[in-house]
């Protein structure tokens, strides 16, 4: 990430959480709408790479906003509803909700995958949601599994269910 989206997303994490905005009826008028387009006004253009911005608080989305291209080449533009291929981006997110479960005690890191997944076939021994986090268990690579069932990657659109299908027939 470079340093100015760093900052923007920080100023907007200032902005949410400062007095003035907590005590405002709708912290989601125009104008806080408005500073927000603001900071991310670079990359809202036609020759620039962007990203999809959703405010949440008290549960509620409250603004939601695209900036810039999905595709440079195709003229795509972002929007909310845009869907990106974040791959292991998304790890360390999953571990941190993971962990959150577990010191809440709706989990165990030990608890074998199958109780939560039980399409997954025995492969001999359990594999524990701590093998997963730290990459220490018998499943392929979602890549290499794709790669294997003739998916092409880079061109087919890939869901959830497809993934574990494949995982469900590895030997």
């Amino acid at each position: 990430m470079k340093t100015g989206t760093l900052r923007s997303c920080l100023v907007v994490a200032l902005l949410l959480s400062a007095p003035g905005a907590a005590r405002a009826q709708d912290p989601w008028s125009a104008g806080l709408a408005a500073r927000v387009d603001k900071l991310f006004e670079r990359m809202d253009k036609p020759t620039s790479p962007g990203c999809a911005l959703a405010v949440v608080r008290d549960g509620r989305v409250v603004y939601t906003r695209g900036y810039g291209m999905a595709n440079l080449d195709h003229d795509i533009v972002i929007t909310p509803s845009t869907v990106f291929h974040v791959a292991s981006v998304s790890k360390q997110f999953t571990a941190a909700a993971v962990l959150l479960l577990a010191s809440d005690g709706k989990l165990s890191l030990d608890d074998d995958v199958r109780k939560y997944v039980p399409e997954l076939p025995n492969f001999g021994k359990p594999i524990t949601i701590r093998h997963l986090m730290h990459h220490t268990c018998c499943l392929r690579v979602q890549l290499v599994l794709l790669m294997l069932a003739c998916w092409r990657y880079s061109l087919d659109l890939i869901t959830d269910e497809d993934v574990l299908e494949a995982m469900s027939r590895q030997k």
